[in-house]
């Protein structure tokens, strides 16, 4: 990086297309196939950094190998801010910069395996068309964990979400990226065309399943003959991802000027990525287990040990980090009472709640995490971790703590993780700085938040959130405690005490 970076201050900087790419610098990795030969066989809706440093970085490196010309992706999104990073993807002919960034190896990639971007309209008329075409054989998402439209009374469809009434009652111009994947499956129907795989690469357990239940869900409320086609000719493969990609921002941008590629929208990452996919595609797919993918027929057991090690890990690092004013997740493992709250907490509670698979065991698996949490070189901010914890904590966190109760097992680290969230989500610091609304509920959980400081069971009697935890006296008593004495003595104080606390605490 520094060579590049010292070979960058002699040059101009190469705006990112096409045409440059055999000027960027030499040590910059770019597609060595050519990519006006590529046609589209995946449209990705949601086409953040996660997507482009993971499934179109897996993709690239097949067409580096001369295979997948013909899976080339289409980007596409159903929220007004996804118009702007088309516009910025599009301008620079839809390359990305990959930036590798670890202590003892980085690097710089230019990836070409998205070769358009829909536009984004209100009622998704070119998305529909383009997921139509019988050429587009996987259409993959990345919605986040909080997009899927689960109810989590009962982890069914919210068939009374506004959302979902409106595209029930409006199936041929929908507003949701489900809505528009419907019409298109009743267009191939109607069409006698085949279905496409729905590939959900989002962190939720079965996340294939969920993605299945959404579809079909919403397509029963307005066709039930098209849900009962979609539910035979239709597979939605389950599947774990991983890897650490930070948000993108001035920083960013600097970092690949100072290389000397010009790139509005580049990537920053870890040098660490899994995918383990089941092998369930309707229309085939590429070949991703040779660079580097994994297929299983049953992924739930990967899925658990990242969910629950990692992204249950990234809850329980951010809340205490937001309180105590630390900003990014690497200065949180720099803490030493968060560290070892994350430590405690991962392998006295989680890990033993996780099986091993076959390439790890839970506890080098957290020892891993551990590590990768500690890259300074990734500035993931405990903002972004801490993002839409009500969905977050639901997905990741209380899985755990129900299995815990179920077989007696502690649930006092989880209990104290719950009441740092709660605290976090009064809005204010313990410096007394204001926390930015962080969660689409932000204003209903603050009013709550506030209540605890008279009654701290306030939070877990919130049961379209906690549902019957507050029942359970191993995890309400605790968590009672643990908040009160965050009121009373501080984020500190109080971490240090379950710190300390006897291994049987």
């Amino acid at each position: 990086m520094d060579e590049l970076v010292k070979k960058a201050n002699v040059i101009d900087l190469m705006p990112l297309n096409n045409a440059t790419l055999s000027s960027l610098p030499a040590a910059v990795q770019t597609p060595q196939y050519d990519r006006s030969a590529l046609t589209p066989g995946i449209v990705h809706i949601g086409l953040g950094n996660f997507h482009r440093a993971h499934q179109s970085w897996y993709l690239h490196r097949l067409m580096q190998t001369g295979a997948a010309k013909n899976w080339a992706i289409i980007g596409a999104g159903v929220r007004p801010a996804d118009a702007a990073t088309r516009e910025k993807l599009l301008s620079q002919d839809c390359l990305t910069t990959l930036i590798e960034l670890d202590p003892n190896s980085q690097s710089v990639e230019i990836t070409g395996s998205m070769i358009d971007f829909l536009p984004v309209e209100e009622h998704n008329a070119s998305l529909i068309k383009c997921l139509s075409n019988p050429e587009i054989r996987i259409v993959s998402l990345t919605v986040t964990e909080g997009g899927y439209f689960i109810d989590p009374a009962t982890g069914g469809l919210d068939t009374t979400h506004e959302d979902i009434v409106f595209d029930a009652q409006n199936p041929d111009t929908p507003r949701t990226a489900f809505g528009a994947i419907v019409a298109a499956l009743k267009f191939r129907k109607t069409h006698d065309l085949p279905s496409f795989t729905g590939q959900s690469c989002d962190n939720l357990q079965g996340n294939g399943d969920i993605l299945q239940q959404t579809v079909i869900g919403l397509a029963r409320l307005s066709d039930p003959e098209l849900a009962t086609w979609i539910e035979t000719n239709t597979l939605f493969p389950n599947s774990m991802v991983d890897c650490i990609v930070p948000a993108t921002g001035m920083k960013e941008v600097s970092l690949a000027n100072s290389i000397g590629i010009d790139d509005a929208v580049p990537v920053t990452h870890e040098n660490f990525r899994q995918w383990v996919i089941e092998d369930k595609f309707c229309d085939g797919r590429p070949d991703w287990d040779l660079v580097g993918a994994t297929f299983r027929e049953n992924v739930h057991d990967y899925e658990t040990m990242k969910l629950r090690i990692l992204n249950a890990g990234h809850q329980v690092l951010a809340n205490a980090g937001e309180l105590l004013s630390i900003e990014t997740i690497a200065g949180c493992m720099s803490h030493p009472l968060i560290s070892s709250l994350l430590l405690k907490v991962e392998h006295e509670e989680i890990a033993p709640q996780v099986q091993p698979v076959p390439e790890i065991t839970p506890e080098d698996y957290v020892d891993l995490i551990a590590k990768r949490f500690s890259n300074p070189e990734i500035i993931d901010t405990t903002r972004r971790v801490a993002f839409d914890g009500s969905a977050r904590h639901l997905g990741f966190v209380f899985p755990i703590i129900r299995d815990a109760l179920a077989t007696g097992q502690s649930v006092n680290g989880l209990a104290l993780v719950e009441a740092l969230w709660a605290r976090m989500c009064t809005g204010v610091r313990e410096d007394g700085s204001t926390i930015e609304p962080n969660d689409p509920y932000w204003d209903d959980l603050v009013k709550v938040a506030e209540q605890t400081k008279e009654n701290p069971r306030a939070w877990i009697e919130q049961a379209h959130i906690y549902g019957d935890l507050v029942e359970h006296s191993a995890f309400s008593d605790s968590f009672e405690r643990w908040l009160g004495m965050l009121w009373r003595e501080g984020t500190e104080a109080t971490l240090a005490q379950y710190c300390g606390a006897a291994q049987t605490s």
